[in-house]
């Protein structure tokens, strides 16, 4: 009895005396260690029901500043004073979040602080542009810094952990959630995923300005049969390795805090249940020492998915698979113990998981302070504050890609007098902040209606019609809105207008609630009458800039052939309406580049630059090769593709040798001119290709890009490092190599407009 009373005692004292050294993402091996015993000491302070309440998440399904009504609350609440629940998510505000936390600090009796999670995918409530826009910058630095922001945001509202970055390699315009992630490349989403995590983690998590971040959804959720969303995947080993993990491998190594697993299976096993993923691959070959969440009752979803019998059976599945913390699925709560006590459960399983999870607590300071992110005055100056807006705007104007601009059209020239903005999207406020919008104020967008006319000279007269309306009803992530079907009745006021007009800005495309979450489409055009309105106002005025809104990349044929400039715009956040204002009348000069491809209809998806050569890839004959008969196999709007107000002129690709071996490496270099008269921003992209490898690899790859701005006339050179690990590959024999032999390398300003040149690997 004393020697467990003095290891109580020690424990306490380790535990809640000594932790004042800070956890950094780059500390040394003296801060690890101390942190690891002070996991260490807790532990041993804890009993095996303590142990599995920290494996629980709950969801706030109640006001927990008021009375737990309805049992499941209540049982909840009671769990919660004796320290039996590890985190909580969709607890926000610094009123709500100190008020939870009260509950386990007062009444617990190891007063273990609870972790509160939340959904902050593109600001709190700033809204930046929805994750795929902002990819279309191209700007690591951006991405970073709209992070940071968002992780003040959400610190201040008394919230330590974002559901975010998505960083599934998504192909297919069918999925709503490619508006969550970074597109078809795996390159570019593990870079994008860096800047996201290092923006939301900062240097150090125990800074109450920074939040965790969690890689999400491990793995190959985007590549879901037919874009339906949940649905199963089914690819091989080597896809698996070559085109889904290199961005969670990335996040991996950049220390973020906490994976995410997805619903779908592989190969006949949920990722929830996946030890290869989870326990080989994560935890030991990338030794990352982060817990694991599963997504929202993705362990239980295991029953319906026919690999467990009950929520037991899908515990035992979960926990032996490495899945640390169950989010509202359960099957932890209702059957841990008792697989542990039955033996089918070894302790030392439990114990691992809640490691990890004090583990990331003390990196983010809570067991110093545990009401540390509770503070108001803070959360009233930081949340939708002017440097956030301004940050917004810059965001906004960035993520802009200009698909086509005959005749110059734009920017909006002098000689137009008189402007029509037509479309049942122009005057929305709401749709500007996209699907998962986490705190945004309905409403709050600024509208493109609202840009223009803050943007327009005063000698433009700019006037106003929907043509057709958005459907009525409540406007939420459970129900979406749809363009209105049948009602034509606006159309005569809108043609008119856009006869009457020297130019016609046509605000078309998506709902925000249209993509997303459990949005999958068929049909990846335009709902409702959007398309006849199109037409009747291309009719009457061929002076037409279409200004597109949406999540996903659409069917843009028939634009792009009677249409002379169309601007994607996607959801661009709280400042939507200002930055397309600013580039229509050239106050800014659009640089945004597609991450996504846009096909020439659905019936291509998934389309994707990177694809592989078949054995009959050229035009040799009639019929017999790999095409279409209906259509081209190419994209409309190819990745890394976007035009400038002003013109770059590339020069001649430079090696600095020819052929290179393992211990070496070499520059390819290119000159690059601004030959127009407006200053501008372009990305110079580097694409490689194996020619001959042990197994089929594409035709190209993204492996290097680089953001440049010129002035009228000025040129800079880019150069690009080639090495062995940049051409390596996961192979035959299940490593990563680099086969010696010969390698197309391209530069240029998308993946189809390239120079090419040979080098020889040795």
């Amino acid at each position: 009895m004393k020697k467990n009373l003095l290891v109580l005692i020690v424990g306490l004292i380790l535990t809640f005396n000594a932790c004042k050294v800070s956890s950094q993402s780059n500390k040394s091996p003296q801060q690890e260690k101390n942190i690891e015993q002070k996991v260490d000491s807790v532990l041993a302070l804890m009993t095996l029901e303590e142990k599995v309440g920290q494996m629980l998440q709950y969801n706030g399904s109640w006001d927990v500043t008021g009375p737990a009504t309805g049992t499941t609350n209540e049982k909840k609440l009671e769990r919660l004073k004796k320290g039996l629940v590890g985190s909580m998510l969709n607890v926000v505000s610094v009123k709500h979040t100190r008020e939870a936390q009260r509950l386990i600090m007062e009444n617990s009796r190891l007063k273990i602080p609870l972790i509160f999670g939340y959904d902050v995918i593109h600001g709190y409530q700033t809204m930046f542009p929805v994750p795929l826009g902002e990819t279309a910058s191209w700007d690591m630095n951006l991405a970073e810094r709209t992070a940071a922001a968002a992780a003040r945001e959400t610190a201040a509202s008394g919230v330590h952990w974002t559901f975010a970055p998505m960083m599934d390699v998504s192909r297919d315009a069918r999925w709503g959630r490619i508006m969550e992630g970074a597109g078809e490349d795996p390159f570019l989403n593990a870079e994008i995923a860096v800047a996201r995590i290092n923006g939301f983690q900062g240097s150090d998590l125990a800074n109450e300005k920074t939040i965790a971040a969690c890689a999400k959804h491990f793995a190959g959720y985007g590549f879901a049969e037919a874009g339906r969303d949940y649905n199963t995947v089914n690819i091989g080993i080597h896809e698996l390795h070559n085109t889904i993990l290199p961005p969670f491998k990335a996040a991996a190594k950049a220390g973020v805090a906490t994976f995410m697993n997805s619903f779908n299976e592989i190969d006949g096993v949920p990722a929830t249940s996946s030890s290869y993923l989870q326990r080989e691959l994560l935890k030991q070959d990338w030794n990352w020492n982060g817990f694991i969440v599963s997504d929202w009752g993705s362990i239980s979803e295991m029953i319906p998915h026919g690999i467990a019998k009950n929520k037991k059976e899908a515990a035992l599945l979960a926990v032996k698979g490495g899945s640390d913390m169950d989010m509202e699925g359960g099957a932890y709560e209702s059957s841990l113990i008792s697989l542990v006590e039955e033996g089918k459960v070894s302790e030392e399983l439990i114990d691992d998981s809640v490691k990890r999870i004090l583990r990331v607590k003390f990196q983010l300071g809570l067991f110093d302070d545990p009401y540390k992110y509770c503070d108001e005055s803070f959360e009233n100056s930081e949340v939708y504050s002017d440097a956030n807006q301004q940050l917004a705007l810059e965001a906004a104007k960035k993520s802009i890609v200009l698909l086509k601009n005959e005749n110059n059209i734009l920017p909006i020239q002098d000689k137009v007098k008189s402007i029509a903005v037509i479309g049942p999207l122009a005057d929305d406020k709401d749709s500007p902040l996209g699907n998962w919008r986490a705190q945004a104020v309905k409403n709050s967008g600024v509208s493109v209606l609202e840009g223009i006319k803050k943007h327009a000279p005063n000698s433009i007269k700019v006037t106003y019609a929907e043509g057709t309306k958005l459907s009525a009803g409540e406007r939420n992530f459970l129900s979406p809105l749809t363009i209105n079907e049948n009602d034509t009745s606006g159309f005569a006021e809108a043609k008119e207008l856009a006869e009457n007009s020297d130019l016609v800005i046509l605000v078309v495309g998506e709902d925000a609630f249209q993509s997303g979450e459990g949005r999958s489409q068929t049909n990846i055009g335009f709902l409702g009458v959007q398309d006849e309105l199109m037409k009747e106002i291309q009719e009457v005025n061929k002076n037409v800039v279409m200004v597109l809104m949406n999540g996903r990349p659409m069917d843009l044929t028939w634009s792009n052939q009677h249409i002379p400039a169309i601007v994607e715009t996607w959801f661009l956040g709280s400042q939507h309406g200002n930055a397309v204002g600013e580039i229509l009348f050239g106050k800014y000069n659009p640089s945004g580049k597609l991450p996504v491809s846009f096909p020439r209809n659905v019936g291509q998806e998934p389309l994707y630059y990177n694809q592989k050569s078949t054995g009959r890839p050229n035009e040799n004959s009639e019929v017999t090769y790999s095409h279409y008969t209906d259509a081209g196999r190419d994209a409309l709007f190819p990745f890394g593709f976007g035009l400038s107000y002003t013109n770059f002129e590339y020069g001649k690709i430079k090696l600095s040798d020819d052929s290179f071996s393992a211990s070496e490496e070499i520059k390819a270099s290119i000159e690059v001119r601004n030959t127009g008269k407006m200053a501008g921003e372009e990305v110079v992209q580097l694409y490689i290709r194996d020619l001959f490898a042990s197994i089929t690899r594409p035709i190209k790859e993204l492996k290097g890009f680089e953001k440049i701005s010129l002035q009228p006339g000025e040129s800079k050179t880019v150069s690009f490092t080639i090495d062995a690990e940049l051409l390596s590959y996961f192979g035959r024999d299940k490593k990563w190599v680099t086969d010696p032999g010969k390698f197309h390398l391209f530069i240029g300003p998308n993946s189809r407009d390239l120079q090419q040149v040979e080098f020889q690997y040795k």
